[in-house]
């Protein structure tokens, strides 16, 4: 059967079912259920995510595992869903929170509706509840455990206790849960979302590279970068040992993004301490913060993480300021890594936290944002091109270098035709 997009959604109903938002300080929120209706209670840490757009990729990227998502637009599910902007090989946030549910789809995109996509795949959200007062509650408190419940036979007190028993992130790997099983290879490239930014000459010297990217829960458009870079890419699962890399006889190494907290994916920790100095590595996001900790600096749990399409971050070298993607909630002790060899890059300047650094002796550098965006800015695709760059010399890139690479991806005179 065709979908019309002007049409309301299958799961339309007069009668809506009721859902409530129980959190571990005793706050009950009351809305409607929509998604996957049936009767049950799911636990997560409640976060919110201050992206306009891009509630299709947030959902699919696997950092969101064991989280119950909110957005603080106030509408979502205007565009639909499409098969082309899934950003893993499923849905991984725990529930979904909105504030008004989009009753029409209208885009030329979309194939399926947000609430239909979410029933399909087993994912329960809610709807009609205040949540910038959510959102304001998780600010001041920090993050929270919640229950999200569509059981009318359990009781409000009973689901706080349930949110109050809510194991959280502090200590668990989740990055197990979500990591694939077997080695792959990823030829795919940005497609028709190459042009943005430009195809430059610069790329075009490495290609061919092998690189290995570690999957901590990766996001596909990483993967589509770096073979927009000029990467041959072969994926393995976070447990690979230093041994079973090398067979594949990269030139670099890359550890991807993922969910929970960093210091207990302790196997990846391991192979990275064993890995360090025999090969260039990047990192991004949890891969930043496992390179730390690899190399002996500290991580902690920010207050309510950074998870959005518009957070500032500063080069410390040129004070230039680019508009990241960032979806984190733990971060690297600045003090700590300094005194392992590494120099920080960039900072986060809304609270001044690390959002990159290098290695000054090897070659090594990592981020804590996402220059893959999917969603989000553009600005710090260049980054794909800086680890290229140090594949090839050995060398980490300073905060100037970066900001070259960066200022050759703007500039729209040394672009390729595509």
């Amino acid at each position: 059967m065709s979908y019309n997009p002007f049409m309301p959604s299958s799961n339309s109903s007069t009668s809506p079912v009721r859902a409530r938002l129980a959190l571990s300080d005793g706050t009950v929120f009351y809305g409607n259920a929509f998604g996957d209706l049936t009767p049950r209670s799911l636990d997560g840490e409640v976060c919110f995510n201050t992206s306009m757009t891009g509630y299709q990729e947030i959902l699919t990227d696997a950092s969101y595992a064991g989280q119950i998502v909110t957005m603080t637009c106030p509408l979502i599910g205007n565009y639909g869903v499409n098969q082309a902007d899934i950003e893993s090989r499923r849905i991984f946030a725990r529930g979904f929170v909105v504030r008004e549910l989009a009753n029409l789809v209208s885009n030329f995109r979309s194939e399926q509706s947000l609430e239909d996509w979410l029933a399909d795949n087993n994912v329960t959200g809610i709807s009609g509840i205040d949540t910038r007062a959510l959102t304001r509650k998780i600010r001041i408190a920090g993050a929270l455990n919640g229950i999200l419940s569509t059981d009318p036979a359990i009781s409000d007190e009973e689901l706080v206790a349930k949110a109050k028993a809510s194991r959280g992130l502090v200590g668990i790997d989740l990055v197990s849960e979500v990591s694939i099983d077997a080695p792959m290879t990823w030829s795919q490239g940005l497609g028709g979302w190459e042009p943005l930014q430009g195809n430059v000459a610069q790329r075009t010297q490495g290609q061919g590279m092998n690189v290995v990217a570690i999957d901590c829960g990766s996001k596909l458009n990483i993967f589509r970068n770096l073979v927009d870079a000029g990467c041959q890419v072969t994926v393995l699962p976070n447990t690979a040992t230093p041994e079973q890399i090398m067979e594949h006889q990269p030139q670099g190494l890359f550890i991807s993004n993922g969910p929970a907290d960093p210091a207990a994916v302790t196997a990846t920790i391991s192979t990275l301490k064993q890995t360090i100095g025999k090969l260039p590595i990047f990192g991004i996001c949890l891969g930043h913060q496992l390179l730390s900790l690899a190399m002996g600096a500290d991580t902690f749990k920010l207050k309510f993480g950074h998870r959005g399409g518009n957070q500032p971050v500063q080069n410390l070298a040129t004070k230039k300021v680019e508009i990241t993607s960032q979806n984190h909630g733990f971060a690297v002790d600045i003090d700590s890594l300094a005194k392992v060899g590494g120099e920080p890059t960039h900072l986060n300047l809304n609270d001044q936290t690390l959002e990159g650094f290098r290695h000054t002796s090897e070659p090594l550098f990592a981020v804590q944002y996402h220059p893959e965006a999917s969603p989000g800015p553009h600005d710090a695709r260049y980054l794909f091109d800086c680890f290229m760059t140090m594949m090839q010399t050995g060398t980490s890139p300073t905060g100037e270098q970066m900001d070259d690479a960066q200022r050759k991806r703007n500039d729209v005179t040394n672009m390729v035709s595509v």
